[in-house]
């Protein structure tokens, strides 16, 4: 397993259903889970701010996938009024909303002496409080509609770990988690799972961009099979929890890592 494995075959886990999914352009972990939610018979709407990119997204994802939907829509997660834009047009899009994967999120590496309100914020609003405003919209959603639905947040072993210069990105996270275990309880009365995954380390172009190489080999050299996961290893991760193999979860945080604490 120090060699990663080729990616698996879809297996229909998504089949019929019509995913959204917050950031999904570009190379990393929201693309990966786009795909992978077509590679399962979904589909798929994809989301981001970035026009021209989630652009180049729909058009790769729908030459690979031609018999399938394939929808996007521009939206900036640190408003609320755009959130719940996404959510409406994304139901009027696909025809109906069975699965939302928050995506979202930013990094940087900060020590706290040298962190300011700005940078702090920043993070803050759009790892977490992205979270929440597209949670809420969603729930909105599925109390108004007669079928269930699942939610499935990208949250980190960071809201468990401690790591130098992390603290505003490990605080939204374990944020991240405490609001994916508390609106799972609200949920359920909408018929409604909420679930999280806690990567380690995915490694792509736009993590390389915010985090030094030293630093990634390091972390990939601690997890137990020596290197760093596939991003489509955490995507298929993210196609379990909202299949219906896991009918019985919810406001369950499943560690993509072997570095929990």
């Amino acid at each position: 397993m120090a060699v990663a494995p080729a990616e698996i075959e879809g297996h229909n886990l998504l089949k019929g259903k019509k995913v959204v999914v917050t950031a999904a352009a570009g190379t990393g972990i929201g693309f990966a889970t786009a795909r992978r939610a077509l590679l399962e018979g979904a589909d798929v709407l994809v989301s981001d701010f970035h026009e021209r990119r989630l652009g180049e997204t729909v058009e790769k994802l729908s030459a690979e996938f031609g018999g399938q939907q394939v929808e996007s829509f521009v939206c900036d997660v640190s408003s609320t009024e755009q959130v719940d834009a996404l959510i409406a047009g994304s139901a009027e899009k696909l025809g109906r909303i069975d699965v939302l994967v928050n995506n979202a999120g930013l990094g940087g590496e900060t020590p706290v002496v040298d962190m300011t309100d700005e940078q702090w914020d920043r993070v803050l609003d759009i790892t977490l409080t992205s979270t929440f405003r597209a949670t809420r919209a969603a729930l909105r959603y599925f109390k108004s509609v007669e079928h269930n639905g699942v939610l499935v947040n990208n949250a980190s072993v960071l809201g468990w770990r401690a790591q130098h210069s992390q603290a505003h990105y490990a605080a939204a996270k374990a944020g991240v988690m405490a609001l994916t275990r508390c609106s799972a309880i609200e949920a359920a009365e909408y018929g409604v799972r909420i679930n999280a995954v806690a990567p380690s380390i995915a490694r792509h172009a736009f993590l390389a961009k915010v985090t030094s190489e030293e630093l990634l080999d390091k972390l990939a050299e601690g997890e137990a099979f020596g290197r760093a996961a596939e991003v489509w290893e955490i995507a298929a991760t993210i196609a379990m929890l909202a299949s219906d193999y896991t009918t019985y979860l919810t406001g369950e945080i499943v560690s993509i890592s072997s570095q929990r604490a």
